[in-house]
């Protein structure tokens, strides 16, 4: 099993974030660290700070060397594919290789309604989370791309400079929708990633992921399978390596650990050492 962090960038400051990212590039054992898309928290005071995400991967890719990184995941709905496309070429660009570009539909209403976002129902949201990373993956690829989609419309549209990663970053897809997210991933994604309530329920949505592989003739271990594990602060280490560890012998691939709220660097090294027999 290969492992990553994560950390939500509600009520914290950059400084903590940063050092943190900074302390798991010293650690081999973490190949990526993730934050999250979303402009307000999701615990506890809802109207409290809350950092961009793919701001925070410019300077989060700078302050870092080594460790992969990425946004876990972007929710289409916020900006349009084509800009996208540009953002994370340029970020690739500033990490010399290291984004992981994670893609999701978006979902939440909230700050949708706040910002005045149109938040469209499910079958329109995931059609046009479809056509979007068609179009992202397209422009980030080729010369020029035309598409003419029910929803994205490119007409000899260039993504210029390229990412360094070629064809592209490779991409993640976030979520367990087992007709549609799960259809994309097959098609798209080089790692798909979801927060199941447990090991029978990913045992089961893997099995719809190679399903659908299989009706397009795509080796499905071609594809990275993900989970987040939440570390509780009061339960200590011990229990998220144990799920870890189930999680492993269900067949995960990477365990994305989710760090508790104003973590210290200090807290990675033993978090390693304690995931290292897994590894």
């Amino acid at each position: 099993m290969r492992f990553a962090i994560k950390t939500r960038p509600e009520h914290t400051t950059w400084a903590q974030i940063r050092d943190v990212w900074v302390a798991a590039d010293t650690i081999p054992l973490f190949e990526s660290a993730w934050n999250w898309d979303h402009f307000y928290p999701l615990s506890g005071d809802l109207t409290g700070p809350n950092l961009e995400g793919w701001t925070m991967l410019a300077g989060l890719a700078q302050a870092t060397k080594r460790i992969r990184l990425g946004c876990q995941v972007t929710g289409m709905i916020y900006r349009h594919p084509a800009v996208l496309a540009n953002m994370a070429a340029t970020v690739d660009i500033i990490s010399d290789g290291r984004l992981e570009l994670g893609l999701g539909a978006g979902w939440n209403q909230m700050e949708c309604d706040a910002y005045g976002i149109d938040l469209p129902p499910l079958r329109e949201r995931f059609d046009r989370f479809d056509e979007g990373v068609e179009a992202i993956a397209c422009l980030l690829e080729l010369e020029t791309t035309t598409l003419a989609g029910r929803y994205v419309h490119l007409t000899d549209a260039r993504c210029n400079p390229k990412p360094v990663q070629r064809p592209y970053p490779p991409i993640t897809i976030g979520g367990g929708g087992r007709t549609r997210t799960l259809r994309t991933a097959a098609r798209w994604a080089q790692q798909w990633n979801v927060i199941p309530d447990s090991v029978t329920e990913w045992l089961d949505l893997k099995q719809t992921l190679i399903g659908h592989c299989d009706r397009i003739g795509r080796d499905p271990s071609e594809i990275t399978c993900s989970v987040n594990v939440r570390i509780d602060p009061e339960n200590g280490i011990e229990p998220a390596v144990s799920l870890a560890t189930a999680y492993r012998d269900a067949g995960v691939d990477l365990a994305i650990m989710n760090l508790p709220h104003g973590v210290k660097p200090d807290f990675l090294a033993p978090l390693a050492d304690a995931l290292a027999p897994l590894a």
